[in-house]
Formats: C-alpha cells, sequence, structure tokens
C-alpha cells in the first residue's frame, strides 16, 4: 500500500433485511447470512405492493435483500396486474424506500427478462426483450430500482433454480422417476441449473465486498437441457437413463412462452474480483449429497 494513500472504507452491515423469506432461495440466504442477524420478512409479514407498509418495514436497514417475486410464470398470463404489482410496483416502492440513506438494495431478477434468442451467453448489458408477461414484470422491476436507486442498488439475475425448500425441477423428476416408467423432457431449452445455496453465498460475496452498484448474473457455469438435465438426475439416482425421453416444446402446450436459450455470462464477477459460480454439475453432485438423495430414496423404482 502506498504511504499516505487512503484506507479502502466499506460499510458497517449492523441491519439487514431479506424478503420472501420463506421462499426456497430465502430461506438459504438466510442460512448463509446467520451471523449477520436476518430480520426475515415472509409475504405474510410485508406485502411489498402496499407503499406504506414497505416504508415502515424498510426504514434503518444497511442492506435489503429482495427475494419476494411473483414466480407463476403461466397464471402471471392472467394475471398481469398482479404479476406488475409484485414484480414492478414492490421493487420500486424498496428502492425509493432507500434511496438516500447509503443502504444498499440486492434484488434478485431473472433469465426470462431476455427473449431467449441468442445464441452466445447473454452479457449482463444485453438488452432485456422479455417475451412472457412475467418477464415484463421482472424487467419493469430492474427498470424501476434504476430509476429510484441505481448507486445503490445490485441486481442478481438467476435461472433454473433448485434447492432444499420449495418445488424444482429435480424434486419433480425424481418423484416422478419412482411412479412413471418413461418421462418426456424437453431437449430444445437451454439454461444453467442453478442451486440457491450457490446464489445465497454469491449474495453475500456482494456483501461482504461491499459492491456497490450493477448487474450480476447468479448462474452456473456451462449449460444444458431439461432433457440432459434430467438424465443427469437420474445417473446419480442409479436409474436407466433412457427412461427419460426427449421431447420438443411445441409437445408442452403452456398459456406462457419459455425462452428457448437461458444462458447467462458471468463477466461482471470478475471485475469485482469475485470468482463466479461453479459448474452445475459440480454443484449437482454436492446438491445430491445434501439433500436430493432422500427423494429418490424415498421409495423403489420397479424399472430400475
Amino acid at each position: 500500500m502506498v504511504v499516505g494513500a487512503p484506507q479502502e472504507t466499506r460499510r458497517a452491515v449492523t441491519s439487514l433485511a431479506v424478503l420472501g423469506a420463506q421462499g426456497m432461495l430465502g430461506q438459504d440466504v438466510l442460512k448463509v447470512l446467520e451471523d449477520y442477524g436476518p430480520t426475515s420478512f415472509s409475504r405474510s409479514e410485508l406485502d411489498i405492493t402496499d407503499r406504506a407498509a414497505v416504508t415502515e418495514a424498510l426504514r434503518g436497514f444497511d442492506v435489503v435483500i429482495n427475494c419476494a417475486a411473483y414466480t407463476q410464470v403461466d397464471k402471471a398470463e392472467s394475471s398481469p396486474e398482479l404479476a406488475y404489482a409484485v414484480n414492478a410496483d414492490g421493487p420500486r416502492y424498496i428502492a425509493q424506500t432507500l434511496a438516500g440513506t447509503n443502504a444498499k438494495l440486492i434484488h434478485i431478477s431473472t433469465d426470462y427478462v431476455f427473449d431467449g434468442t441468442a445464441n452466445d451467453p447473454y452479457p449482463e448489458d444485453y438488452a432485456t426483450s422479455p417475451i412472457s408477461v412475467y418477464g415484463a414484470s421482472k424487467q419493469q422491476g430492474e427498470i424501476a430500482i434504476m430509476e429510484e436507486n441505481e448507486g445503490n442498488s445490485a441486481i442478481v439475475r438467476t435461472s433454473w433454480l433448485y434447492g432444499a425448500d420449495g418445488a424444482s425441477f429435480p424434486k419433480t423428476i425424481l418423484t416422478a422417476g419412482l411412479t412413471r416408467e418413461t418421462l418426456d423432457v424437453v431437449d430444445d431449452q437451454y439454461g444453467q441449473p442453478t442451486w440457491t445455496l450457490d446464489v445465497a453465498h454469491h449474495i453475500r460475496k456482494l456483501i461482504d465486498a461491499d459492491v456497490p452498484s450493477g448487474i450480476f448474473h447468479a448462474t452456473s457455469a456451462g449449460q444444458t437441457t431439461w432433457f440432459d438435465f434430467a438424465q443427469a438426475l437420474f445417473r446419480l439416482a442409479g436409474w436407466d437413463e433412457n427412461r427419460v425421453q426427449r421431447a420438443d416444446s411445441s409437445s408442452f402446450q403452456r398459456p406462457a412462452a419459455r425462452p428457448s436459450y437461458s444462458v447467462l455470462s458471468h463477466d461482471n464477477w470478475a471485475k469485482h474480483n469475485i470468482p463466479s459460480l461453479r459448474p452445475w454439475e459440480e454443484a449437482l453432485d454436492e446438491a445430491w449429497e445434501n439433500f436430493l438423495h432422500s427423494i429418490a430414496s424415498a421409495g423403489v423404482s420397479p424399472w430400475g
């Protein structure tokens, strides 16, 4: 260090709040940040669509992590008002509350802000172009935050999440594998399976490094399809992976369109000397030992 040079100062975190704390990601965030003594807010404890309630509840915190979201992708198509209220208005109220206080906001967003037509991983600064109500509502939430509190807000986009708490693709596939001989799984959508615990650890890295703002893609390294992901789960369970059969998206008609390519790049982590998330296969192996194996061992698959 140069003699006489000012030392880097970091804000002291004495009070930290987690919104959406009972969700799959929120619960892992609480575990990883336990030593910070976080204050947790479930949906029933704080309705982020209530501006007055948000202002009252969040006054005085140093860091607010917003994991609260409306995530029912198909239902959002028929309930756009609710999706926008939670995913766009709520984040705006949070950002407005924290603006001018030097408090840091970490907001969770999604790969669905992109249209899925790219051929290479989406950079953090790529123009967003959602193709569903859910994606558009999350896009508007990002815009609202940057309008209200850009200098002290970090947007963390993630995708294909699974975790110990809550429903997820691995749990669905493994449960189905116990009772169904074959499973049809789409092989024309590409993404990055991501363990919520890994995302929680990277949220902590942003706090510990006192990164002031920016957009960060918290997805596992590499890429795969839902079909290959399902086959990987069958291999871990010791089942015949040929029971997982290829299908295309047209076989599953849903109200909301899904991006066919949801692979995100991770360049911004390196700019802040933070390593990006590990490969999805490595994370899945650990998650298997941690909690996923118990689902496969809950019964006996007669087809092996």
